[in-house]
C-alpha cells in the first residue's frame, strides 16, 4: 500500500501553484462547464423521481428541517465537509471557492428550468442521464486541477492518504451520506443504489481522458541543473 500516492494525473498544490501550472484558460472553461453539467445532473436525477444520489438525498433530507431550498442546503453542506479537510491536508483551490458557492445555486436553477417527466422510461432516461452525466463532470472539474470540490476533495484527498483508488473510496462515502440521508427523512430508490455502485467507477474512467496535465515547475525540474 502506497498511503500519500495521489489518483494518476492528479496533483496535490497549493492555490497559488495551481493558477501557476499552466493552461489556465482551458482549465477555467472545464471548472465551469463542470460544475454547470454537475448541477444539470443533479436536476435530471431529481426531477426523474426514480432515486437521487445518496448526497442528494443527505441534501433532501436536511432540507426537511430547515428553511433553506434545496440549493443553499447544498452550499452549507460544502462548506461543513470542507472542515474534513483539515487533517486530510486536502489542498484547496479556486475550483474548490467555485463548487462550494456556484454548485447548489446551479442545482436550483436547473431544477427550475427542467420540467417532470411524464412516464417511466422517460424517468429512468432522465436517471441515467443524470449518473452519467455527474461522473463526466466530476472528472471534468476535478482534471481541471484547480481544486476539487469539498466533497471530491474529501474523495481524492482520503485516496492519497490511503492508496484505495477513487472508485473504492466514492462508493464508501457515497453508502455513508445515504444512510444519514435517509434516517434525516430523505427518501431513497432504486436509482439510488445505481449511482451509489455506478458512479465510482464511471468517473475513475472519465477521469483517464479529462485530468490536464500540468507543467513541472521550471526552476526544479528533476536532473535540471541551474546555470
Amino acid at each position: 500500500m502506497k498511503p500519500l500516492t495521489s489518483p494518476p494525473g492528479l496533483a496535490n498544490l497549493g492555490p497559488l501553484a495551481q493558477l501557476k501550472a499552466g493552461r489556465l484558460p482551458e482549465r477555467l472553461l472545464r471548472l465551469g462547464v463542470g460544475l454547470w453539467l454537475y448541477g444539470l445532473a443533479i436536476a435530471l436525477m431529481i426531477e426523474g423521481a426514480v432515486g437521487a444520489s445518496p448526497w442528494d438525498v443527505f441534501h433532501l433530507g436536511v432540507s426537511q428541517h430547515v428553511p433553506l431550498s434545496f440549493g443553499m442546503v447544498m452550499v452549507v453542506t460544502a462548506v461543513a465537509v470542507l472542515l474534513a479537510w483539515v487533517p486530510l491536508r486536502q489542498m484547496p483551490g479556486l475550483g474548490t471557492v467555485a463548487n462550494t458557492l456556484l454548485l447548489g445555486p446551479f442545482a436550483d436553477l436547473n431544477l427550475a428550468l427542467l420540467g417532470t417527466p411524464e412516464g417511466l422510461p422517460l424517468r429512468c432516461a432522465y436517471l441515467l442521464a443524470g449518473v452519467v452525466l455527474c461522473a463526466l463532470a466530476t472528472a471534468m472539474y476535478i482534471g481541471a486541477q484547480l481544486g476539487p470540490g469539498p466533497r471530491d476533495g474529501l474523495m481524492t484527498g482520503l485516496a492519497r492518504r490511503t492508496g484505495w483508488s477513487i472508485r473504492s473510496i466514492r462508493t464508501l462515502i457515497e453508502v455513508t451520506v445515504l444512510v444519514i440521508g435517509m434516517l434525516l427523512g430523505g427518501v431513497a430508490g432504486v436509482g439510488t443504489v445505481l449511482f451509489a455502485f455506478g458512479v465510482g467507477p464511471l468517473t475513475q474512467f472519465f477521469l483517464r481522458y479529462l485530468v490536464v496535465p500540468l507543467e513541472a515547475p521550471k526552476a526544479v525540474a528533476l536532473g535540471e541543473e541551474t546555470p
